[in-house]
């Protein structure tokens, strides 16, 4: 039972550093976003049932301090996606050398985007109810103080008033977009950072994977073609579209940037390089996650690491990319 003890705790901690956040201070928002770790702590060190106890435990509990749909937004957003990837992370089946076969980095990645997305319109519908108007509403509002900060409204003609409502409508769709590529480089650094504490802990099942070898697979690019053809339609449709994009949009980036960071491994000035490819991301205000993220769809779509190998390794065996 010593995974229904460790869930009840996980549980209550992560329901503790959720409720602060009405607090509405600064480091109340951060440990609001730190939420999800001791779900996946409990899940990837003991049980991935102990994750269930926990996402259960605290739904109660803030439903009984705060509100059920409060209880409910926790267990959908919070707990739920934390679990699932360390549930994700921990499957494994025996391979032909007697050895497991543990679930590939790459797939783990995709999914992170995915539970990205998906959690990004679990939120919208609790919040609105299901409302489509009023979440447009809602996105509308934000993009709209967004724009003026950026262009301070002036005397300008009713041409140019317009376009200005129109460039804060577009804002509005692009919010999932923007949310869920936030949110899924969250994900993924909670996912990691997990880990390593249950790494040291030495209760990690799996061996640590090679982080800079992560591969998503071919039809991942397929999906990414389905989520801007989704964005097209109107309504909660349109909304998951729009997040599927932009969260496989990031999960391309981290792949690209996983990418570097296999090729130049062994290189003399690696540090160098690096450190340089992550000032220029922060200059640019994410500009340069677009090539990135380009060649992250080249890497998967044409296999390049496999055609050209690794800082680590001459060219390797290509493995099954569309599985």
């Amino acid at each position: 039972m010593n995974f229904v003890v460790t869930g009840i705790g996980a549980g209550l901690v992560s329901a503790l550093l959720t409720a602060v956040v009405v607090k509405a201070t600064p480091l109340a928002a951060v440990l609001y976003l730190l939420a999800p770790i001791p779900v996946l702590i409990v899940s990837l060190g003991w049980n991935h049932r102990s994750g269930l106890v926990a996402a259960a435990v605290g739904g109660l509990a803030i439903a009984a301090f705060l509100s059920p749909l409060s209880g409910l937004g926790f267990a959908v957003v919070t707990a739920l996606p934390a679990w699932w990837l360390a549930y994700l992370a921990l499957l494994g089946r025996p391979a032909a050398d007697g050895t497991i076969e543990w679930y590939p980095l790459g797939r783990l990645l995709a999914w992170v985007a995915a539970t990205a997305a998906l959690t990004i319109v679990a939120t919208a519908v609790i919040s609105t109810g299901g409302d489509y108007d009023a979440f447009f509403g809602n996105a509308r509002e934000i993009s709209e103080a967004f724009i003026n900060l950026q262009f301070p409204p002036g005397g300008e003609e009713a041409a140019d008033a317009a376009e200005r409502g129109e460039l804060i409508d577009a804002f509005a769709r692009a919010t999932p977009f923007l949310s869920a590529q936030g949110f899924t480089t969250v994900l993924a650094l909670y996912l990691w950072a997990a880990g390593r504490i249950v790494l040291l802990s030495k209760r990690l099942p799996r061996p640590w994977p090679e982080v800079p070898e992560l591969q998503m697979p071919r039809r991942v690019a397929l999906l990414l073609v389905v989520a801007i053809g989704l964005a097209m339609i109107d309504g909660f449709i349109g909304v998951f579209g729009f997040a599927l994009a932009g969260a496989l949009f990031m999960a391309f980036a981290l792949q690209g940037l996983a990418a570097i960071h296999d090729r130049t491994r062994g290189k003399p000035a690696r540090l160098f390089l690096l450190t340089g490819l992550y000032v220029l991301v922060f200059m640019t205000q994410g500009l340069l996650l677009v090539p990135l993220s380009l060649f992250g769809i080249a890497d998967s779509v044409f296999g390049l690491r496999h055609r050209f190998g690794s800082g680590k390794a001459g060219p390797r065996q290509p493995p099954t990319l569309s599985t």
